[in-house]
């Protein structure tokens, strides 16, 4: 097949993608034979201010000198620039044969996000809104079962012994430390503790009494 013939194939393709992606979404079809006017097919030129008869780019010159098309059939996600804007970009490599013929490339324009970005970035400024601190957790719009399951849980697997190993004094340091906590407090405490730690609820009481 001529090369012309596999290019013009890849034509019907770049409105597609572009239609696909959305309008800050550039796709780009290059046809490495005439490097100064490669551009044969292009969609949302806007972007980088591109157009039908543009060039081949440094990075397109680079892989086509160097063979980087040899033993792979696309780059992804570099970095390019255009008109002060930075974008994501990915080169599909058409070859005929092991012959490089032709470049589709698809440039994703950041300059939405990098205004998102930098308008939340200024808010949580403004709000004086920091990295929250790890070593503090609290558990928010939760039943009140289900706070009391964690609270017993977490204790449970800091004392590094799951139940069925523990012995009868990591058990009561235990009861006794959520009891400091005021866990035992809540309704429905002292079933959950036995039922976690697999003992009875007289097992709790008397291990409170034994402090």
């Amino acid at each position: 097949m001529k090369d012309a013939d596999i290019l013009n194939m890849y034509k019907s393709f770049v409105p597609f993608a572009a239609q696909l992606c959305g309008n800050a979404c550039e796709v780009v079809l290059h046809d490495i034979s005439n490097p100064e006017a490669s551009v044969i097919a292009i969609e949302n030129g806007f972007n980088s201010g591109r157009h039908i008869g543009s060039p081949l780019t440094d990075l397109a010159r680079d892989i086509i000198n160097t063979e980087k098309y040899k033993g792979q059939d696309f780059v992804a996600n570099y970095s390019g620039v255009s008109k002060g804007k930075d974008f994501v970009s990915s080169t599909f490599f058409i070859k005929n044969g092991d012959r490089l013929i032709g470049l589709l490339c698809v440039n994703r324009d950041l300059s939405a996000i990098q205004e998102l970005e930098s308008a939340i970035h200024h808010m949580k400024n403004q709000y004086n809104i920091q990295q929250p601190r790890s070593e503090i957790r609290e558990t928010l719009g939760a039943p009140v079962d289900a706070i009391l399951h964690d609270l017993i849980s977490n204790s449970i697997e800091e004392a590094g012994v799951t139940p069925k190993f523990m012995s009868m004094e990591d058990r009561i340091r235990i009861v006794n430390k959520l009891n400091e906590q005021g866990v035992l407090k809540m309704k429905g405490a002292v079933k959950e503790i036995a039922r976690q730690l697999s003992i009875s609820e007289p097992t709790v009481y008397r291990y409170l009494k034994s402090n």
